[in-house]
């Protein structure tokens, strides 16, 4: 190799590496069998406001917790309280849509410093990601056709196929629990519910706030089975390891508990959808379960 060349690749180098400590801190992570595996890169709390921008993972088509409406604005309960978690940080808010699937992937390359999209805590996502304090219950739930209303998974056979989004507890749990019965996977709430609509499975199993909005916002469809499993959290979530940004939205998650307000978010963003009738079944004031 020439001179000129060795010098353009140590200058190619210099820039990537370069490019790299801009985004902020690295940490070294392992994969499921303890090797050493790619660095995760993540914002500290300071480098957040310093920035005066935070960068916060939601979802785009799934009303009415995260969706985009008619005039390109993100609205839903998440989104919600992203608005609220920027606000009371003193910065600016950049909504990234996400899918199910891209959320551990979003935070561990850094593209966002939160994600606020009805993530399930799991102890398989805890290995991965660092949960905040909860703010909604959450269980599985199955909806299906007026005609063949689903309500026992062991009444199902080979044939009948199950749809699902790929990345969620929904399909973990099947795998798991429901071997044999075929699932039909998604990418995304949007893809899911027009396959379902045009005649796509039997069922659709997903989170039962998902599948219950479903139900109440289309005709001829019912939840045969509204829980399903165990009861679970939603969290906010960030990159392992990044303690500044975790300590300060549990701090933050416990003093709007004292207001109230996720109840006022479920008033506002949920009521339309709900009524009053799931509000104290679903909010989770200042993280606080029980």
């Amino acid at each position: 190799m020439s001179r000129f060349r060795k010098l353009a690749a140590l200058g190619l180098a210099l820039t990537f590496l370069g490019g790299l400590t801009a985004c902020g801190n690295t940490s070294d992570t392992q994969d499921a069998s303890g090797n050493a595996g790619s660095k995760q890169i993540y914002r500290t709390l300071d480098e957040i406001k310093e920035d005066g921008t935070i960068n916060i993972g939601v979802f785009s088509d799934k009303n009415p917790f995260g969706y985009v409406d008619e005039n390109g604005e993100y609205q839903g309960y998440d989104v919600y309280f992203a608005n609220r978690l920027a606000q009371d940080l003193g910065v600016e808010v950049n909504f990234v849509s996400t899918e199910a699937a891209n959320r551990i992937e979003y935070l561990q390359t850094g593209k966002v410093d939160v994600i606020l999209a009805n993530f399930t805590v799991t102890d398989e996502r805890k290995e991965e990601v660092d949960f905040a304090l909860p703010y909604m219950n959450v269980a599985l739930g199955v909806v299906s056709r007026n005609d063949n209303v689903i309500e026992s998974l062991d009444d199902l056979g080979e044939d009948d196929a199950i749809i699902v989004i790929s990345g969620t507890t929904a399909e973990t749990y099947l795998i798991h629990n429901y071997p044999n019965i075929p699932l039909q996977k998604f990418d995304s709430y949007a893809t899911a519910k027009e396959a379902f609509e045009n005649g796509t499975g039997v069922a659709w199993a997903n989170d039962n706030t998902e599948v219950i909005a479903f139900s109440l916002q289309n005709e001829g469809y019912t939840v045969g089975i509204p829980s399903l499993g165990s009861n679970d959290t939603i969290a906010p979530a960030v990159t392992k390891g990044n303690t500044t940004l975790l300590e300060w939205i549990n701090e933050d998650i416990k003093k709007l508990g004292e207001e109230q307000f996720f109840h006022k978010d479920y008033e506002e963003t949920l009521t339309d959808t709900y009524g009053d009738a799931y509000k104290e079944t679903l909010v989770v004031e200042g993280g606080k379960t029980e």
